[in-house]
């Protein structure tokens, strides 16, 4: 079994439990060999200071370790990043990074040593439904990542562990300690993207033309038409943002209502102007279920990582497309996000697809 070792508590925990339970393990650092850090510095899970906590852990447990070089990979995953921003998008690359790296290649990896299964420190868990691999949600809802796993086809889910799933955050770090995992018993969760060592922009900046639109300034407008300011690029700013509009003496507050990197223009607004009755989604994947185009499914979609389940009607629109409308208004819907759909139990992933836009409130909607 190969097991995904970021350097912190989870992972080192979850590849623990692995060797305690009998299995023949294999650690694996992911490096991105895009943050340019020293030892010592900290971003994201990738960095130098990561990795060498990871090898600390497997000389512990006494498995053998590697540090696989994913630079090639982490930059597809750069360039959705800015191609998402560039399009007026806010990108969780997060998600894409566990669907394309962490359970894509790491998988191709264990079949090159002959493993069977790679298993992480996420806290979540899978089980089988009805014929099909299922996400589910981890014991401790606090910490529950099943969102950032969604997106995993079946072929993916069929083959990967998380050891964590029904435990909390508090009895993983008891157990490191009681493990003499003491570096990273109480070590911090990392936060940030591993891939962007200061300003996201800088990023944008090196993988877009320069005359990209998203990066060029313009003009901030309320959502009457009223010019409101200037900004320095639509890339700097996400639905729902409040702070850093530069805008004084607006009385109420105004958040960011949406981008349009092609007119380089920043539509700020109301709370209000935040509401939203539904959503559009597309690269779906089907996970517990699959709908045929035309057909309606109850279920509770979450916007966000750490955010509510709203109760929606989901009705498929094409083989990789879904409608879900809100039974009461949803705040900052936000294209480039991932709308995770679980079963109504509020447990079990159905499926998950990109926002690609807000759908607008219906006539007669509850405010």
């Amino acid at each position: 079994m190969v097991a995904c070792l970021s350097g912190g508590v989870d992972s080192s925990v979850a590849a623990a439990l692995l060797v305690e339970a009998g299995h023949d393990v294999v650690g694996v650092f992911l490096r991105s060999g895009a943050s340019g850090q020293a030892a010592g510095e900290r971003q994201g899970c990738c960095s130098v200071e990561d990795a060498l906590d990871a090898r600390r852990v497997a000389d512990a447990l006494g498995i053998p370790f590697y540090a696989l070089n994913m630079e090639r990979e982490f930059g597809r995953l750069i360039d959705r990043f800015a191609a998402d921003y560039a399009a007026g998008r806010t990108p969780n690359p997060c998600v894409l990074c566990n669907r394309w790296l962490k359970f894509g290649h790491v998988l191709a990896f264990a079949d090159q040593v002959g493993a069977a299964t790679v298993a992480s420190g996420h806290y979540a868990r899978v089980s089988d439904q009805g014929g099909r691999v299922v996400v589910r949600r981890a014991r401790d809802r606090r910490k529950d990542q099943s969102y950032v796993l969604a997106v995993l086809e079946q072929a993916q889910l069929a083959r990967v562990r998380f050891p964590l799933g029904e435990r909390t955050k508090e009895e993983v770090r008891a157990m490191a300690r009681a493990r003499g995992l003491l570096r990273v018993a109480d070590k911090p969760d990392s936060q940030e993207l591993c891939f962007v060592p200061g300003d996201y922009r800088e990023v944008l900046r090196e993988r877009l033309p320069a005359d990209a639109p998203a990066l060029e300034a313009g003009e901030v407008r309320d959502t009457a038409g009223r010019p409101r300011g200037r900004h320095a690029g639509t890339a700097g700013y996400t639905v729902g943002q409040r702070r850093g509009l530069g805008i004084g003496g607006a009385g109420a507050p105004l958040y960011v209502v949406r981008t349009d990197p092609a007119r380089r223009l920043v539509v700020v607004g109301g709370a209000a102007d935040l509401e939203a009755g539904g959503l559009t989604a597309d690269e779906v994947t089907w996970v517990g279920r699959r709908l045929a185009p035309g057909e309606r499914a109850r279920g509770r979609a979450q916007l966000r990582a750490h955010g509510a389940a709203h109760p929606a009607t989901v009705v498929c629109t094409g083989p990789d497309a879904f409608e879900a409308t809100f039974d009461l208004p949803a705040r900052a819907v936000v294209p480039g996000q991932a709308a995770v759909v679980y079963d109504e139990a509020d447990d079990a992933v159905l499926f998950a697809g990109w926002i690609r836009a807000a759908m607008p409130l219906a006539a007669g909607s509850p405010a």
